[in-house]
């Protein structure tokens, strides 16, 4: 096979994988957690969609001839992804986008050293760019999922099917008595999201959420008084792991008091005095209980993305990642 014959494969595979990148991206949108995230997912599908453009070109070039159906099959490998993720958990999703984007990056550069091999200089910058914005998108996936693992409210939400599985899979260990109550429930609802047909999917889906919203309903009045109730009969009883275990469930659902609060005088302060004390926040746990009683009571668009970028910025130093 000659350097020509493999650098037009190595093309076309990346119109496909490009392809599928953008709709994959798409479909994060309705997910993004803050209207900068969501803005973000947008400039990466439409970067995605100049560079498929861009590809093309370049296979056009080195002499190849770009078919009709790999952007189809590019489309239908998302919707298809998209559809089988529904049955995982949120970070089982996004681990394989990660594992989409690392393949871009071995298979660009890859693309890089056939170019400069066979003296193609044009494909050889074209596989270098594509290199650095998988590389930068690959960072950002492993920041988002290190905001997962700390505890946090990641930049991205999960679907109510996504959250039905995530319950399934820490039932275990919740702390909360009503999540092993509806564990069988959401299992049939998991097993369903696996053996549905697409057309189904939506369905279980609409089930999923009315799960989940009647749990939320049935709670909102009595499970901040039954959780203090839990945690101080514990204390009392001596047992500090089903205190702590009732206290996190608190922080979880954002039921803490003003006073419980990482920052003092957090409630009465104005916008930039509160985004000024989270910037000096030094753990997850208290950024994720900042983020969530802000989330349930007051509120502020501003003060909750000050606190998801403090996040950010200490999964990044959890991976390594550079500012």
């Amino acid at each position: 096979m000659t350097d020509a014959t493999r650098i037009q494969n190595q093309l076309r595979a990346l119109v496909l994988l490009t392809q599928t990148e953008e709709q994959i991206a798409r479909t994060r949108i309705s997910q993004a957690r803050t209207d900068a995230v969501r803005r973000e997912l947008v400039q990466n599908a439409d970067n995605a969609a100049a560079r498929t453009v861009e590809i093309t070109e370049a296979l056009r070039a080195a002499g190849g001839v770009p078919d009709v159906v790999t952007p189809a099959i590019g489309r239908l490998s998302a919707v298809l992804k998209a559809t089988v993720e529904q049955a995982a958990p949120l970070e089982e999703a996004l681990l394989t986008d990660l594992q989409l984007e690392h393949q871009l990056v071995d298979r660009a550069t890859y693309l890089k050293v056939l170019a400069e091999k066979a003296g193609a200089t044009e494909v050889r910058r074209l596989a270098e760019k594509l290199v650095d914005a998988h590389t930068a998108t690959v960072e950002w996936l492993t920041v988002v999922l290190a905001e997962e693992a700390l505890g946090g409210p990641a930049a991205l939400v999960a679907t109510p099917l996504q959250k039905v599985a995530g319950t399934v899979a820490r039932a275990a260990g919740a702390p909360v008595r009503f999540v092993h109550n509806t564990v069988n429930t959401a299992l049939d609802s998991v097993q369903q999201a696996g053996e549905e047909t697409t057309e189904r999917l939506g369905a279980v889906a609409d089930r999923a959420a009315a799960l989940t919203g009647a749990v939320g309903e049935t709670l909102t009045v009595s499970r901040a008084a039954g959780l203090r109730r839990a945690e101080r009969i514990a204390r009392r009883e001596g047992e500090p792991e089903a205190a702590a275990a009732a206290r996190a469930a608190r922080e979880e659902l954002g039921d803490l008091t003003a006073d419980e609060l990482p920052i003092p005088g957090y409630d009465s302060m104005a916008v930039a005095d509160a985004v000024k004390a989270i910037k000096k926040l030094t753990t997850p746990h208290d950024v994720n209980v900042v983020i969530r009683y802000e989330e349930t009571h007051k509120k502020r668009s501003n003060v909750a993305s000050a606190a998801q970028t403090r996040l950010a910025d200490l999964a990044k130093e959890a991976v390594g990642v550079s500012s």
